[in-house]
């Protein structure tokens, strides 16, 4: 019962923001938007890993130039920060060991969005930035062996495209798809 409610509520809430946003370049210069979102489908781990954080991000850009493109193309700069993690175990004769890896993007984005539809902000970009990766041995001491914990840090690179759907001025769904700390991120935009 309180689901259906809370349900309804949402569906209402939804549809009278829409009403709000009017016909309106969506990204422009000056703009400030964060995401925070959650990712679907990580690039980290392989067969025989599970989660233990799912991916999560969370990146902010500014518009840097307007006016493109018949007034509806814009660009816009900004930074991204995701984080994930995982293990690897293992169980040979009743001792279990294994390996706790953690996955952190820090890198530098540009974007050019297009407004192609009233409400929804279209874009496309490239990321540069740095990967950082760490990994933990765990488990039964194996004696004399000291099995070493691995990393690959390094320099990583992006291409992504996105949307965010307007509900509000001020709020936004929005989905990318790429590479970043996921294939897929999903989650909410804030106007700033």
């Amino acid at each position: 019962m309180i689901t259906k409610k809370l349900l309804a509520f949402v569906v209402l809430f939804i549809c009278g923001a829409s009403l709000t946003v009017g016909a309106q370049h969506i990204f422009s210069k000056g703009d400030q938007a964060v995401n925070l979102g959650l990712g679907i489908g990580s690039y980290y781990g392989g067969d025989g890993y599970t989660g233990s954080i799912p991916p999560l991000s969370v990146s902010y850009e500014k518009g840097i130039i307007d006016g493109l493109l018949d007034g509806k193309g814009s660009i816009g700069v900004g930074g991204y920060l995701g984080y994930s993690a995982n293990k690897w175990e293992t169980s040979i004769n009743g001792d279990t060991y294994g390996y706790k890896y953690s996955y952190m993007m820090i890198g530098a984005r540009g974007a050019f969005h297009y407004q192609f539809v009233d409400k929804l902000d279209s874009y496309g970009g490239l990321m540069l930035g740095y990967n950082v990766v760490g990994s933990k041995y765990f488990g039964t001491d194996l004696g004399s062996y000291k099995p070493e914990a691995s990393s690959a840090s390094g320099i990583g690179y992006s291409a992504f495209v996105g949307a965010r759907y307007h509900f509000s001025d001020k709020f936004a769904a929005y989905g990318e798809l790429g590479y970043g700390i996921s294939a897929l991120e999903l989650g909410i935009s804030i106007r700033l």
